[in-house]
């Protein structure tokens, strides 16, 4: 509309129409609004608002650190959860997704806990769990993304934007598990170290603590998140921020009076800690830092660092690359093409080295049923001889059995006859006597 040399203000422009009109005698109307594409701000907030917005949150620490109870102080509302128990066998994550409303703003906060970490004796792979759920939502998020019909409207982003990472108030120096954890994980989402149940430590031993935890994170060269500087609104708050790394936090949802007024809190014997009160803790710090400045930051990081370097690692190791041996660009389908080639031609390789096993298997065992069969009929044989054997040897048997009663036949029949020829004699005899 206008050359790039001359620069117009909304004011500017209404002034010139209106000495024009004035000067032409033309009657001035007065302009409401909004005009040209300064619009395009307001148009992206009311569409985002009508959207709603998303944000998911991994919580790592031990057992009754607090995890629960700070976020539901972050977030001012109660998110009903069981309490866990110290016995589980393995680390676990318990993942539980809440709608959440603030004045007209909607909320789809996803929140990840661990639970039975550092409850195990052997605490080497208590990490392991972590980094799997992570590296599963980038590779479900590249599954769709690589799909020829997506459907980003209606998925639901799942991948952790921050993890707060809850450290033990032990005054000395961070455990094995901590650096380990947060080494294996610091490359894969934004870590935010925080200071679990602050009010246990007195300020001189929380300061030494803080300093001690830092120098570790640097001297094992692990990843936390960078507040952002590069935005004038928010540099000098996030430039602040990061001397107060990490955040000592403590959460409560009781109210408590103090004075005439009730403020969130604990009650303790010797006093009061307000949960509100940046002298007390930094929890005030935690909320503005992570809801009010750099939640979209967050999830920007999360996309175009931490799931950009998987994504860019996974289709390296598939063999998929911007330039060809020649240093020139190659397009994505010809890479496909080529991909696409090489498994054909190694399935084809594949088919061919299993027909050969599967030719030799054959004969192989072909030959073993072939030796199989000639031991068998060896030994039919054997056994046919035998049976031959045993058959000549009955009849044989049976020869001799049948001429025994012949001749036994014979002696009786010649017996019976002498026999007869006695008594007949002896009756002669008796009839001369007489």
């Amino acid at each position: 509309m206008f050359s790039n040399d001359i620069s117009y203000s909304n004011q500017n422009i209404f002034t010139y129409f209106f000495f024009k009109q004035k000067e032409d005698n033309i009657r001035c109307l007065t302009m409401f609004g909004h005009f040209g594409f300064e619009c395009l701000p307001h148009q992206l907030v009311n569409r985002s608002i009508q959207q709603g917005f998303s944000f998911n949150l991994l919580c790592v620490g031990e057992t009754g650190i607090g995890k629960s109870t700070l976020i539901n102080t972050l977030f001012n509302t109660n998110l009903k959860d069981k309490k866990s128990s110290h016995f589980y066998p393995n680390v676990e994550l318990k993942i539980q997704t809440y709608d959440l409303q603030e004045s007209n703003v909607q909320l789809k906060l996803t929140v990840v806990k661990t639970v039975g970490y550092g409850d195990q004796i052997n605490k080497e792979a208590s990490y392991q769990p972590i980094v799997d759920y992570i590296d599963a939502q980038f590779e479900a998020y590249l599954q769709e993304e690589l799909k020829i019909k997506r459907s980003f409207v209606d998925y639901h982003d799942s991948r952790i934007h921050v993890c707060l990472y809850f450290i033990s108030p032990t005054g000395h120096s961070l455990k094995s598990l901590d650096l380990s954890t947060m080494k294996s994980i610091g490359s894969k989402v934004n870590i935010i170290p925080l200071i679990a149940k602050a009010d246990t430590i007195s300020k001189n031993d929380l300061q030494k603590f803080k300093c001690k935890i830092m120098s570790e994170l640097v001297s094992n060269d692990i990843q936390i998140y960078q507040f952002p500087t590069y935005d004038e609104t928010t540099a000098q708050v996030n430039t602040s921020m990061k001397g107060h790394l990490p955040f000592a936090v403590a959460g409560s949802t009781d109210e408590v009076k103090v004075g005439k007024r009730m403020v969130r809190g604990r009650q303790y014997p010797w006093g009061v800690i307000q949960v509100e009160n940046e002298n007390h803790c930094d929890f005030v710090k935690l909320r503005d830092m992570l809801l009010c400045t750099n939640m979209e930051d967050l999830k920007e990081q999360t996309h175009t660092l931490h799931y950009e370097r998987y994504r860019c690692c996974k289709l390296q190791r598939i063999g998929f690359t911007d330039v060809g041996p020649d240093n020139q660009p190659v397009s994505f389908q010809e890479i496909y093409e080529v991909k696409r080639q090489e498994f054909y031609d190694q399935c084809q390789r594949e088919e061919e080295v299993l027909k050969q096993k599967f030719m030799q298997r054959v004969k192989e065992k072909e030959i073993t049923f072939k030796e199989t069969e000639k031991e068998l009929q060896d030994k039919f044989e054997q056994l046919k001889r035998v049976q031959q054997e045993e058959t000549i040897k009955l009849e044989e048997e049976k020869r001799q059995l049948e001429e025994e009663i012949i001749n036994f036949y014979k002696m009786k029949s010649g017996s019976e006859t002498f026999q007869t020829q006695g008594c007949t004699s002896i009756k002669k005899d008796k009839e001369r006597k007489k």
